[in-house]
């Protein structure tokens, strides 16, 4: 029998209110974290990730009080991430109530990081978000260039050197984002999304550029089936401005034969 796909909202938050914008620039407030939280929690969210988009840029440790505030009103497992530099901080987000954290600028700063949390936490309280640009917007041939703090700094990784190197250190889980797609509404890059899960064994959520239900049903169809391979699909501005609900997002996805988990069944 398929593993189940799961369907992850992501809250990215800055000054403690969930943001979303387009390629990483042109931000405009979407809401309340906490508020938004309860919501997909009541609509059956697999699971939810909170990134504090600017914690890293900024210099800042996260907003731990959002975090346990977020923490205590979902029951949905919940990743946290944004200015995680050290272990300590780590322990301090766990302990606020975040079930796994997510790890990106710091990772490629000091990747043995990795080694760190995985060893400590265990792989599966880890996920390594990873932001990549295509090389040559028309030839995924020529690679993906790793991006880091909120897609500022281009740090001349090769995406699939780094991808290795950090699934041996204990990454449990990838998020690899498209920074040529985020919120244009145009779809995953498939081409990259195929790149990481046909590569790696630990499961890759699928991010950056949802517009469409189809979109979704794209991004964790399986590889023998012309998708993009991925184990869960993440997605923001369709849910934000309600375009869909999760609900809807689930019945589509049965639709096209894509296994999903229980939830709360489309609406009418």
């Amino acid at each position: 029998m398929a593993l189940a796909r799961r369907l992850i909202p992501c809250l990215d938050v800055r000054a403690g209110r969930v943001v979303k914008g387009v390629q990483f620039v042109g931000i405009r407030d979407a809401g309340d974290p906490v508020a938004c939280a309860e919501g997909y929690d009541r609509d059956g969210a697999d699971e939810l990730i909170f990134l504090d988009i600017t914690a890293t840029h900024e210099a800042r440790a996260i907003f731990l009080d959002v975090v346990a505030r977020t923490a205590d009103a979902v029951f949905v497992p919940l990743t946290v991430g944004g200015g995680l530099r050290t272990r300590a901080d780590v322990d301090l987000v766990l302990r606020a109530g975040a079930d796994k954290v997510s790890i990106n600028s710091s990772a490629v700063k000091t990747p043995g990081l990795i080694d760190e949390i995985a060893g400590a936490y265990g792989r599966q309280a880890l996920v390594v978000a990873i932001d990549a640009r295509r090389r040559d917007p028309d030839d995924p041939a020529r690679g993906w260039t790793v991006f880091t703090h909120g897609g500022r700094v281009d740090t001349g990784l090769d995406l699939a050197r780094w991808v290795d190197e950090v699934t041996q250190r204990g990454a449990g889980e990838l998020l690899i984002t498209s920074m040529d797609r985020d919120g244009t509404g145009l779809g995953y890059d498939l081409d990259l999304v195929r790149a990481v899960s046909g590569a790696v064994e630990v499961p890759v959520i699928a991010s950056g550029g949802v517009g469409t239900l189809a979109h979704l049903a794209e991004g964790v169809r399986p590889l023998s089936k012309g998708g993009g391979g991925a184990d869960a699909a993440l997605a923001a501005t369709i849910f934000h401005d309600r375009r869909f609900t999760l609900a809807q997002a689930r019945a589509h996805l049965r639709a096209e034969g894509i296994a999903v988990r229980e939830g709360v069944e489309a609406d009418p």
